[in-house]
C-alpha cells in the first residue's frame, strides 16, 4: 500500500448519540490540520481518540503504534508540514494475513470506523479492507484470536476518506490536501528564478512533480505567466518543437527578457515518449542559441509550512469526516470527503477511484480531450485559460472595440494578474485595451492610455496595483467621466476592486438615465483583502492577506514557546467583514476571533478569559485572540467589531484578569496585509477572472450593437463576476442591492459564518454544532456534469 497514516476514535459507552457505543477509527496521510480537527471534533462528540502511527504498518503491527490522543497532543500542529503521526508504505497490508492482523487490532479496541487520509492507493486499500471485513472476522474467529462476542460487536466497518496528495490527482475534488502548499513552494522558487532570468535574459525550464497529473505544472504556468507548459493529460501536437521555438522567439521580439517553460515530471509526447528538461534545454540551446538553464524542484515541493488554504481545508474535511462517520450505517458505501467550489461534499469513494483510473486509461489510449474533462471542471477551466493566453495569436483584423480597465478601492495582491489576463485576452479578441490610472479620478481626468501585450508583461507576480487605485466614487464627477468615455470612445469597462468598485458600478448604472455615454457594458471583478463584495464568496487578494496573517500568527505563537503563559491579541483588517479574522483564526488555531457580524458583550469576554485561565492549567501555555479592524478613509485605524471594546480595552482586560497566570501582548498587523507578492491562488484566480470578464464583455458587446453603435441599458449589461458555491457567475449589480448592507459595507449573507462554530469547537468551547446542513452523498458522474 502507498503510505497511509492512521489515528483512531473509539466512542465512550456514555456517548449520547443515536450511534451510542459505536467505535470510530481514523488513519491518514498528510495534513496535520485534518488530524487535529478530527481528533478534537471526535473528543467533542464524546469519543476516545487514538493515533495509529506509521499508517497501515502501524495498523498491522499494533502495540505502541496505536496510542490514545488527547486534546493537548494535537496542539501546535497546524504550522507543521508533513504528518506528526508518521506515514509508511506497507507491504504487509497487501496480503490477507496482514489485513487480518490489522482487523484483529481494531476488533480488540472495539473499532468499527476508519478514516483514511491519503491518495487513491491508500483509499482503495481501505475500501478493500472494508469489503472483506466479514471474511477477516471469520478467519480470526477460527484461529481463536477473537471471541464471538467481539466479532458480533465489530460486525461491520465504516470507511470515510480525505484526499491527501500534492499532485491533486484524485477525481471528484477541486483540491486535495497539500496541493496549495506545494504550489506555494513552487512559486517561491519561480519568483526567485525569474529575477535572475530577467537580469541575464535567460530561458528557464522548471520541472515540477506530477507523474500522472499535470495540475501543479498547469497552475504554476498560469500563476507565473509561463510561455509553455507540458502536462501528461495533453501532450503537445506534432511539430511542437518548431511551435515552441517560434513562441520563445516572438516573446523576445516584443521585449520580454526571459522565457519560462514548466514541465510536469510525467510529461509525454503524442507517441508516449518522455519530454524532459534536458530534451527541451538542448532544443532551445541548439535552435535558438538562448542561454538556457534547467531546474528540477524535487522534494522541496513536499515540505515547508502548510498554507492557510490547506489548514482550513484540512480542518473542514476533518469535521465533515467525523460527521460522515456519525451518520454512517452498515449499508452506507465508503465515502470520500471532497471540496467542490467552497462546499464540502461527500462522494462514493470507489466512484472517485474509478474515474481517477479512467483518466489514466484515457491518456494511455490517446483520448486526451476526454482525460482533461475527466479531471473535472477546475482542471478543464485552468487548461482552457492557459490555451487562450499561451497558444492563441492576435488576429490581423481589429474589432475596433475599446475596453478600458481600472482598479478601484484599496490595492491588493492579485489585481495585476487580473489586469494582465484581461488585457491579453482582449488583444487576442482583436480589441484595443486602455489603461485607466488612479480609478474613477483617472477616468474623470482623462488619465487613459493604450496597453499592449508587452505593457503587462511580468505583472502576474507583482503585488499592489500597477494602474494605481483610489477610493473615490464617480457620482461627484459623472459628467467628466461621461465626456471622457465619449472622447476615448470607450465601449466597455472592467472595474477591478473592492466595495468601492461595487458602489461605483451601481452609480454608473444609475447615471445611465441621464448620460447616454454610460450605456456601455461593464463588469466588476471583486478584489479586496476584506472579501466583502456582494455577489462573490471570494475576492482576489483575500488569500494573500490571509496567508500573511497566518504566517505572522505562527511567528508570534512561536515567540511564546519559550516564555509560555502568554496571550496575544492581534488586530486584522477587514472593515465590518469578519472573513479575515475568522479564517485566520481557523488557520492559526486562535482561541477567539471578535468580528462585527457576531456581536459580543461582557459575558462573552468573561467566558473567553475563563477559557484561557483553564487553558493555562494544561500543557498548552499560550493563547491567540484575533480582533477585526478596518482602515477608514482618513487613514486611521478604526475598530469596527465593537465601538467600546477596543483592542486597548481587551489588552487591559486580559492583562488584569490574567495576573499571576499569564501575561498579555498586542500586535497591530496593519498595511502588511495589503502588500506582498500574490499567492498562487490569487494569481490563478485573478488570471481566470480577468479572462472570463473580457470574454463575457465580448459577447455582451455583440448583443448591444444596434444601428452602428453600442447601447447597453439592461440590468444584465452591468454585472459582478463572482464565485458562488460551485461556479463563477455574472450577476447584475442591480439584483445584488437587496443582499447588500450598504451602511456596513458587507453582503447580508456570508457563507463563511457557518464555519465559526468549528473555530470555537477546535478551541475547546462548549457550544452546539449545527449539523442540519451537513453534506449529503453525491455521485461523481452527476457532479462532473453539473459543476
Amino acid at each position: 500500500m502507498r503510505g497511509a497514516k492512521a489515528f483512531t476514535l473509539t466512542f465512550y459507552p456514555t456517548f449520547s448519540s443515536r450511534k451510542k457505543n459505536r467505535p470510530l477509527t481514523l488513519s491518514g496521510t498528510s495534513m496535520n490540520a485534518a488530524v487535529r480537527a478530527t481528533v478534537r471534533v471526535g473528543i467533542y462528540t464524546g469519543a476516545k481518540v487514538y493515533f495509529v502511527h506509521e499508517g497501515y504498518q502501524g495498523l498491522v503491527d499494533g502495540g505502541d503504534n496505536i496510542r490514545q490522543a488527547t486534546w493537548e497532543s494535537v496542539s501546535m500542529m497546524l504550522q507543521l508540514g508533513g504528518t506528526v503521526i508518521g506515514s509508511a508504505r506497507c507491504q504487509d497490508f497487501r496480503s490477507k494475513e496482514g489485513r487480518a492482523k490489522a482487523a484483529c487490532n481494531l476488533v480488540k479496541l472495539g473499532i468499527t470506523n476508519l478514516c483514511v487520509i491519503g491518495g487513491d492507493g491508500s483509499l482503495t486499500g481501505a475500501n478493500e479492507f472494508r469489503n472483506e471485513w466479514s471474511e477477516l472476522l471469520q478467519i480470526l474467529l477460527k484461529a481463536g484470536k477473537i471471541t464471538a462476542e467481539e466479532a458480533k460487536r465489530s460486525s461491520h466497518l465504516n470507511i470515510v476518506g480525505m484526499v491527501g496528495s500534492i499532485d491533486n490527482d484524485f477525481c471528484g475534488t477541486d483540491m486535495t490536501i497539500g496541493t496549495d502548499s506545494a504550489l506555494h513552494r513552487i512559486m517561491e522558487v519561480v519568483d526567485a528564478i525569474t529575477t535572475t532570468a530577467q537580469s541575464h535574459q535567460r530561458a528557464f525550464i522548471l520541472e515540477v512533480m506530477g507523474r500522472h497529473c499535470g495540475y501543479l505544472a498547469l497552475v504554476t504556468a498560469l500563476a507565473c505567466g509561463a510561455d509553455w507548459v507540458f502536462i501528461p493529460e495533453m501532450p503537445p501536437d506534432e511539430g511542437w518543437q518548431d511551435h515552441l521555438c517560434r513562441r520563445l522567439t516572438y516573446q523576445r521580439k516584443i521585449g520580454n527578457r526571459l522565457n519560462v517553460i514548466i514541465v510536469a515530471e510525467g510529461a509525454l509526447d503524442r507517441h508516449g515518449k518522455p519530454i524532459t528538461c534536458d530534451i527541451i534545454k538542448n532544443l532551445v540551446t541548439k535552435k535558438l542559441s538562448f542561454d538556457t538553464r534547467a531546474t528540477i524542484l524535487g522534494h522541496v515541493q513536499r515540505g515547508g509550512t502548510p498554507s492557510a488554504f490547506d489548514r482550513i481545508l484540512g480542518s473542514r474535511m476533518g469535521v465533515e469526516a467525523v460527521m460522515a462517520l456519525l451518520e454512517a450505517t452498515p449499508d452506507t458505501p465508503a465515502c470520500v470527503v471532497s471540496l467542490s467550489g467552497n462546499m464540502a461534499v461527500r462522494l462514493p469513494l470507489m466512484e472517485c477511484v474509478q474515474v481517477t483510473k479512467e483518466v489514466t486509461k484515457a491518456m494511455a489510449e490517446g483520448r486526451f480531450e476526454e482525460a482533461v474533462k475527466l479531471r473535472g471542471k477546475s482542471f478543464e477551466n485552468n487548461w482552457n485559460t492557459y490555451k487562450l493566453l499561451a497558444h492563441v495569436t492576435a488576429p490581423d483584423v481589429k474589432s475596433n472595440i475599446n475596453i478600458a480597465i481600472m482598479n478601484v478601492g484599496a490595492p491588493c495582491a492579485g489585481m495585476n494578474a487580473a489586469v494582465r489576463s484581461a488585457v491579453r485576452i482582449g488583444i487576442l479578441q482583436g480589441h484595443n485595451m486602455l489603461a485607466v490610472h488612479d480609478g474613477f479620478d483617472g477616468l474623470a481626468n482623462g488619465t487613459i492610455e493604450p496597453m499592449t501585450w508587452g505593457y503587462v508583461g511580468g505583472w502576474t507576480g507583482k503585488g499592489g496595483s500597477n494602474l494605481g487605485t483610489k477610493r473615490s466614487l464617480p457620482a461627484s464627477m459623472i459628467e467628466e467621466i461621461s465626456l471622457n468615455i465619449a472622447k476615448f470612445n470607450i465601449h466597455a469597462l472592467v472595474i477591478i476592486g473592492g466595495f468601492e468598485a461595487f458602489l461605483g458600478g451601481l452609480e454608473l448604472v444609475t447615471a445611465r438615465e441621464k448620460y447616454e455615454e454610460l450605456c456601455i457594458p461593464l463588469v466588476v471583478i471583486p478584489a479586496t483583502v476584506s472579501n466583502n463584495v456582494p455577489g462573490s464568496d471570494f475576492s482576489i487578494g483575500a488569500d494573500t492577506a490571509l496567508n500573511t496573517i497566518t504566517t505572522t500568527c505562527d511567528r508570534i505563537k512561536q515567540s511564546a514557546a519559550g516564555t509560555k503563559r502568554r496571550v496575544f491579541i492581534i488586530e486584522t483588517m477587514g472593515g465590518n467583514c469578519g472573513y479575515l479574522a475568522t479564517m485566520a483564526g481557523l488557520a492559526a488555531g486562535a482561541d477567539a476571533a471578535y468580528i462585527y457580524e457576531e456581536r459580543f458583550g461582557i459575558h462573552d469576554l468573561e467566558t473567553n478569559v475563563e477559557h484561557l485561565l483553564e487553558k493555562m492549567k494544561t500543557t498548552v501555555k499560550r493563547g491567540l485572540i484575533l480582533r477585526l479592524v478596518t482602515l477608514s478613509h482618513n487613514l486611521q485605524m478604526t475598530l469596527k467589531c465593537n465601538a467600546n471594546y477596543t483592542t486597548d480595552f481587551l489588552f487591559s482586560l486580559y492583562s488584569e484578569e490574567g495576573k499571576g497566570v499569564f501575561d498579555c501582548r498586542k500586535n497591530v498587523l496593519g498595511h502588511m496585509q495589503q502588500g506582498g507578492t500574490p499567492t498562487p491562488f490569487d494569481r490563478n484566480f485573478g488570471t481566470k477572472m480577468g479572462a472570463k470578464a473580457v470574454l463575457w464583455l465580448t459577447d455582451k458587446l455583440k448583443e448591444c450593437y444596434r444601428h452602428g453603435r453600442i447601447f447597453a441599458n439592461t440590468p444584465d449589461s452591468a454585472c459582478v463576476l463572482g464565485m458562488k458555491k460551485r461556479a463563477t457567475l455574472f450577476q447584475p449589480l442591480s439584483d445584488l442591492k437587496e443582499d447588500t448592507d450598504f451602511e456596513h459595507r458587507i453582503p447580508k449573507t456570508q457563507w463563511w459564518l457557518k464555519l465559526r462554530p468549528i473555530l470555537k469547537i477546535l478551541a475547546k468551547y462548549k457550544i452546539s454544532l449545527d449539523t442540519s446542513e451537513t453534506a449529503t452523498m453525491e455521485h461523481v458522474i452527476k457532479k462532473r456534469g453539473t459543476v
